[in-house]
């Protein structure tokens, strides 16, 4: 299936009983087969010549936001007013200004000094317009302060944060490095070009704008097809490596999500025509970045609340909607809904399957109870949600949920209604949409109500968790979000529906279940489930499949030559992206496990280098000196960066830790003290300093702290069985076994639970 991964399943034929050839006759062989010519790989070609084929096309291109992503500064692209104005911030003051025909602009450095910086590029047309700033090496660097097209006005994109130099969202940090973060979708074949060697970028693109072939792929194919005078048939797809028109939507949607999507590269290659997880690795619906019932919380465009929709599942694509070339809708008003959701219950779009399809008039004021042509008489209104983005950018939701104004009540999640009614007690909304749509019972209701008992840990979770697993329409990301719950309600329920996830259909639930498992067995014990998947059809399983099995390579067995592709895979991954600490830290733990322990040290410092914000590996290399005999070093290494920034309660913590070792259990409980302080609901370290308190005599202050912990935290296993623990040596034994009942109407197959088998 195009775009899908699905396991094909081939028997081994059968053996057949054959009589032998007389002796004096040779078997007849069939001739060899010709071999066929090996095409070269298709190549990007000036999209001018896109034109004199392809007139409408390109007439509707023209001065979209797609043509218009990027453009080089000049006064014909750039809206900002930048005569000698300035935008005073909540720390930092940002000057515009001209230098001749040149766009200037003078603000604070990431080392906190004002330097004049120029405008290299116009970043997008509207609702804003960003602009990135030369600053050496190759580097462009997106401003954090933009311009409102409609308001005409400076703004700055992070209000209320504070945002200065020391911060990781300042314009000059790695966060906001264009070359990475931004380009790639801002112009038509990207390369970022990064030099690990001498920390630069000679970044090239084919054309500025979101061109033909930053959709359709390379076009010498497609050039090389339309020259010829009989179509043959070795060009397939016109010459393209997909046909976007006529495959099938998750061809189409793959395509869109390489940009449309929250997602993280694997590589510095686009890949069209592939999948989109040989390219890209997508986020599942993490809390951070989404509701509980799959709307748009954070930063992720349309992609991941796209395909949890029942039209997505119905074979509903971006093009059914919205004109790719153009960018703008293909009617207006509910006329685009109309396609499908009508008077007559048919739809008149080729390839939707339209079963279930009512026929009702969905336009008139019986539907939505609202004035015609008054808010939330638009299916947008109560169906699509916006969320403001970037301060003024506001986006629709497109998983196209039902508003349930009675359960948003219960989760804390946004509903349409409720937003816009604010004026309205909740009681009085949630009443008059009883009477007028009933109880409303749908999929995503149940799925939010299941997300919300497991990620809060109320009584009936695991079964919560399980039960929606067995969903048999459950969407592919929504089965991934949950396969990444189960390491919370380890069992062996658990863990057989992590393995059963193994083999889903779907690649992002095939990667999901693998580190899932991974989290719940023991290296040595990984291999027998894990390594089939070292010959996955998709890249970003095979890679996480290498990597969970790096402490057991050498049990791979017969897989021993797939692990070391998919090893080697994992590596180029991470190569390809040295100019993020992430990469080089992965690099690190790569060559620890290996044993080339001599690049470790040297990755390690890398990652520091590309972004001193990135703790995860300063901590790592304070840990890896203390660990190979350099204590001393760790402990200045830390000490100084403590000083610098005291107020990081990670560091605090990592301090902690690094006294405990060095048997200084004062001055560990002091700096574990400090970072519980800085970080109060972080489960982590209220559990070690629980451990710590009991350590030094303080029982009642350890048990309070784990009380008050556990509460906030229901979740929190390792909290749970520390209180047991402390329970149990007080003498508590009727508040212990709360505690125990409490886990046993979370998780009853939790192992602690299990009856100790009798020798």
């Amino acid at each position: 299936v195009a775009g899908g991964l699905w396991y094909l399943t081939q028997k081994t034929p059968e053996p057949v009983s054959v009589k032998p050839a007389a002796a004096a006759v040779k078997p007849l062989q069939p001739p060899a087969p010709a071999a066929s010519p090996q095409r070269p790989p298709a190549t990007f070609v000036d999209e001018q010549q896109c034109a004199g084929c392809h007139t409408a096309q390109v007439k509707d291109w023209q001065g979209s936001h797609h043509q218009l992503a990027m453009q080089t500064a000049s006064d014909q692209s750039v809206l900002g007013d930048f005569n000698a104005t300035s935008f005073k911030g909540e720390k930092e003051t940002t000057r515009f200004f001209r230098k001749g025909s040149e766009f200037w602009v003078n603000t604070v450095d990431g080392d906190g000094q004002p330097k004049d910086f120029k405008v290299a590029y116009a970043f997008g047309v509207a609702p804003l317009q960003q602009y990135l700033l030369e600053t050496g090496g190759g580097r462009l660097q997106a401003l954090g302060v933009a311009w409102d097209t409609e308001k005409h006005q400076w703004f700055h994109i992070y209000p209320g944060q504070g945002v200065d130099f020391k911060d990781p969202l300042h314009w000059s940090k790695p966060g906001q490095n264009a070359n990475f973060m931004c380009v790639e979708c801002h112009t038509t074949d990207f390369k970022r070009n990064f030099n690990a060697d001498t920390n630069t970028f000679s970044s090239q693109w084919n054309s500025l704008g979101v061109g033909c072939q930053s959709c359709h792929g390379p076009a010498s194919g497609h050039l090389e097809w339309a020259s010829k005078s009989e179509k043959t048939s070795d060009l397939l797809n016109a010459g393209f490596a997909i046909n976007l028109s006529k495959g099938d939507n998750v061809t189409q949607v793959d395509t869109c999500a390489r940009c449309h999507a929250r997602r993280a590269p694997l590589g510095d290659d686009q890949k069209p025509g592939k999948p989109l997880m040989d390219a890209y690795l997508p986020a599942a619906l993490t809390r951070e970045l989404y509701e509980l019932d799959g709307k748009i919380k954070g930063e992720v465009f349309e992609h991941g609340s796209f395909v949890q929709s029942k039209m997505f599942d119905k074979g509903v694509r971006c093009s059914n909607c919205h004109n790719p070339h153009s960018t703008e809708l293909k009617a207006q008003g509910n006329g685009v809904c109309l396609q499908c959701h009508n008077p007559a219950g048919k739809t008149s779009v080729p390839g939707v399957d339209g079963a279930g399809l009512q026929a009702k008039n969905y336009d008139s004021p019986e539907h939505h109870h609202h004035q015609p042509g008054q808010p939330g008489s638009q299916c947008i209104d109560c169906h699509m949600p916006g969320k403001l983005f970037m301060v003024n950018d506001l986006r629709h939701d497109h998983s196209f949920t039902l508003p349930n104004p009675a359960l948003a009540t219960t989760l804390g999640t946004p509903d349409a209604c409720l937003t816009c009614h604010v004026a309205l007690p909740a009681s009085q909304v949630v009443d008059q949409f009883k009477q007028w749509y009933g109880d409303t019972q749908h999929p995503t209701h149940q799925y939010a109500r299941s997300l919300w008992q497991v990620r809060s840990a109320q009584p009936g979770a695991a079964a919560a968790l399980f039960s929606q697993l067995e969903s048999t329409r459950l969407a592919s990301i929504r089965r991934a979000t949950l396969v990444n719950e189960l390491p919370n309600f380890p069992s062996q329920q658990a863990l057989d529906a992590s393995s059963k996830a193994l083999r889903d259909p779907a690649p992002q639930v095939r990667e999901a279940a693998v580190n899932v498992v991974a989290a719940q067995l023991p290296p040595d014990q990984r291999a027998e489930l894990l390594a089939p998947l070292l010959q996955d059809p998709i890249l970003a399983v095979r890679i996480a499949s290498a990597r969970a099995l790096l402490g057991s390579a050498q049990q791979v067995g017969r897989y021993q030559a797939a692990f070391d592709k998919a090893i080697a895979e994992y590596e180029k991954v991470q190569l390809s992206l040295q100019e993020r600490a992430e990469a080089n830290l992965n690099l690190a733990m790569l060559y620890q496990a290996n044993g080339n322990t001599a690049q470790v040290e040297h990755y390690l410092r890398t990652a520091i280098e590309r972004d001193a914000d990135f703790l995860p590996a300063f901590i790592t290399l304070v840990q890896w000196l203390d660990a190979n005999q350099r204590s001393q070093e760790a402990a200045d290494l830390l000490s100084e960066r403590l000083r610098k920034q005291p107020e990081i309660a990670l560091l605090q913590f990592t301090q902690g830790l690094a006294l405990v070792r060095r048997n200084q259990p004062d001055a560990a409980l002091k700096a574990l003290r400090e970072a519980n302080r800085l970080e109060p609901d972080n489960a982590r370290f209220a559990y070690v300093l629980a451990l710590s308190l009991q350590d030094r005599g303080d029982q009642k202050g350890a048990r309070q702290l784990l009380e008050s912990t556990l509460k906030r935290h229901p979740e929190n296993r390792d909290v749970r069985m520390a209180l047991v623990a402390q329970l149990r040596d007080d003498g508590q034994v009727p508040q212990m076994k709360a505690v125990i009942e409490g886990l046993k109407a979370i998780n009853p197959g939790d192992p602690i639970l299990q009856p100790t088998p009798t020798p």
